[in-house]
């Protein structure tokens, strides 16, 4: 568990963030009466979500492997703190749309069909807690994987050769 501690940390605290971005979206109207706006600030939390494995995995390189860290080891905690977010999913979504915001799904079902953008069954079918549960778990471990990869280039270090003699 101590092995791992680092990265369920930052698991928690990227479903605890998604959770107050849900609360800010809400508030900013992107739920309801700004609702025709959602589609392109939610993709804002894109940079959070970047920020927090980057701060979750240099904790991990400085705390656990003493500043020094290789791409595996990155990518390999970056794969765990995934996991915990994807494990996560299923609750945050059910918080989100159960407590913060359950009016989302009828309004967005409106929304799409008075747009034309989708037929009413469609919606229904698409603007749900299962799949938004489904697409959340999915979308995750995509974005997850691939973040972690991408991230654990960036913050890799190799151990500093010291000169003979010195």
């Amino acid at each position: 568990m101590k092995k791992r501690g680092i990265e369920i940390k930052w698991g928690i605290l990227f479903a605890v963030i998604g959770l107050i971005w849900m609360i800010l979206e809400r508030s900013m109207g992107l739920h309801d009466e700004n609702i025709e706006k959602h589609a392109t600030y939610t993709n804002f939390f894109g940079i959070l979500a970047v920020a927090v494995f980057v701060a979750g995995l240099l904790d991990k390189r400085k705390n656990y492997y003493n500043g020094v860290m290789s791409w595996k080891q990155g990518f390999i905690s970056g794969l765990v703190i995934t996991l915990i977010i994807t494990i996560l999913s299923p609750i945050t979504s059910y918080i989100t749309h159960t407590y913060i915001t359950p009016g989302y799904f009828p309004n967005m079902q409106e929304y799409t069909v008075e747009t034309g953008k989708m037929t009413q069954e469609i919606a229904g079918k698409y603007f749900s807690l299962g799949s938004y549960i489904l697409q959340s778990a999915i979308f995750g471990l995509v974005a997850g994987v691939i973040t972690s990869a991408v991230v654990a280039l960036f913050v890799r270090k190799k151990a500093k050769i010291e000169p003979e003699g010195s």
